[in-house]
């Protein structure tokens, strides 16, 4: 590889790890937001979780939609660009409501540089080197976890919630400097774009998020809950009904027609649904239960990813000596299963302890990202590539903003049943605390309802992996 292509595709690795690394890295920052002047309540902890990750989601696949049509370096630079200006105003933000525009705001970014980046790198190498560029491009999709942990954890030690967004703007505006130098301009496609389309999904997704999000606070029977899941519905069928009548749809539903790749789409959404459903409660769990510091915090997931790390290029011959089948009751039997070893940890168990079941669901991610990804990649045909790797990023996506939002539904109606009397009412630990003397029982009723949140993400990893292993298995046979 020349060292012109060497350095683009470290640019272009560095772009995913920034996009993707804010995902992780929010969560270490939960605790600090919930005691800031702020004051957000539990849901909208999880809406500023959430809402980066939902719209970055919904606009993968029209990101890389306008970078065919618009040209891919300057979508890129957009996104950068939007990244930046989103960080920016999260920064700076008097209040809930626009931090979480600027939450919107750095999604969009994302939406828009996490496609175009391999893009670019598609259209720069050879043909005989795509499959090893797509490979390293894709492997940084992991180790923007890592690093949003590692990163984000270093920078909320020495500063506040506020620096964890402030650090990212320099990162992204330097990003788009080296992609305005180094980046070759591609050539553009006629391909219609569909904004409807786009915001009827998203539309779709927040009002599923906003049902989940507000039962514990506003009641399950409540207008606001009962609106947001009829909403959904109505919503996303007003979505399927745009794409199936559009002649070139961004996403065409009949492609989950397809039972392989139906099947390999939920199990996807479902193994990020149970992974960030525990980064969201792990770095909570171990500043208020262990007594972590927001460093040690963010070091605290890595056992998560050694076997990712270790162990992410021998899946793939498992897969192809034990079979397809075989491979995906191991990956969810180990992420399940480890969900809810998770479950047993109280502020009495050692770390070792909580580490080991960290290890045991990070072999089922291993297990299961290559089998997964296998499937919907070789469902389709070469020329829909892009809606592959499309695929693939938004059921990431989805899957983790669903697993924010269950988990935290979960955490918040245990833990406000848990408080001591003096401390009820309170929705977050911050607020309870500044409610009663009892810090003990305020940590207690945060581990219960931390353990029953976990309890009930792996139970639904384990019933969501036995349907996608039993499709897996009709299709063997």
């Amino acid at each position: 590889m020349h060292s012109k292509e060497r350095g683009l595709l470290t640019l272009m690795c560095a772009c995913v790890v920034l996009v993707v690394g804010m995902v992780a890295a929010i969560n270490l920052a939960v605790p600090m937001l919930a005691a800031s002047d702020l004051h957000p309540s539990a849901s909208s902890l999880v809406w500023i979780v959430d809402t980066y990750v939902i719209v970055f989601a919904c606009l993968v696949i029209p990101g890389g939609a306008a970078g065919d049509r618009f040209g891919r370096k300057g979508v890129l630079l957009a996104g950068l660009g939007l990244f930046a200006a989103g960080t920016l105003l999260s920064a700076v933000a008097p209040d809930v409501v626009l931090l979480l525009a600027g939450r919107a705001v750095t999604g969009a970014g994302a939406a828009a540089v996490l496609p175009n980046s391999l893009a670019v790198l598609l259209h720069a190498v050879p043909a005989r080197r795509r499959p090893a560029t797509i490979a390293t491009w894709a492997s940084m999709t992991g180790i923007g976890g890592v690093a949003g942990n590692a990163g984000g954890g270093l920078v909320l030690a020495s500063g506040s919630w506020r620096s964890l967004f402030a650090v990212a703007v320099p990162i992204a505006l330097t990003a788009a400097a080296l992609v305005a130098r180094l980046v070759p301009v591609s050539s553009r496609h006629d391909r219609r774009l569909d904004p409807f389309a786009a915001i009827l999904l998203i539309a779709a997704s927040v009002a599923l998020l906003v049902g989940i999000v507000q039962g514990p606070e506003a009641g399950w029977g409540s207008p606001v809950v009962v609106t947001g899941f009829a909403g959904a519905a109505v919503l996303f069928a007003a979505w399927t009904l745009r794409e199936l009548k559009a002649r070139h749809p961004l996403l065409d539903p009949r492609l989950f027609r397809i039972a392989g790749l139906r099947s390999a789409c939920l199990g996807m959404t479902t193994i990020f649904f149970g992974m960030f459903a525990l980064f969201y409660v792990n770095a909570s769990f171990l500043q208020y239960a262990k007594g972590f510091g927001v460093l040690g915090t963010g070091l605290g997931i890595i056992p998560l990813t050694v076997p990712i790390v270790l162990g992410g290029r021998h899946a793939g011959l498992l897969t192809r000596r034990a079979g397809l089948t075989a491979t995906v009751v191991l990956a969810f039997a180990f992420v399940g299963g480890g969900l809810l070893g998770l479950s047993t940890s109280d502020t009495q168990t050692p770390y070792a302890g909580y580490a080991a079941w960290l290890v045991v669901t990070g072999i089922g991610v291993t297990l299961a990202l290559p089998a997964l990804s296998g499937v919907i990649a070789g469902s389709l045909p070469p020329a829909q590539a892009g809606v592959a790797t499309g695929l693939q990023a938004t059921t990431r996506e989805f899957g983790s903003a669903l697993g924010v939002a269950v988990i935290g539904t979960v955490l918040t109606a245990r833990f406000a049943a848990a408080l001591p009397p003096d401390a009820r009412g309170a929705h977050t630990v911050a607020e309870a605390l500044a409610r009663t003397s009892h810090a003990p029982e305020v940590v207690s009723a945060f581990v219960a309802g931390a353990d029953a949140g976990l309890r009930a993400v792996g139970v639904a990893v384990l019933v969501l992996g036995a349907l996608v292993a039993a499709d897996a298995w009709r299709h063997r046979s």
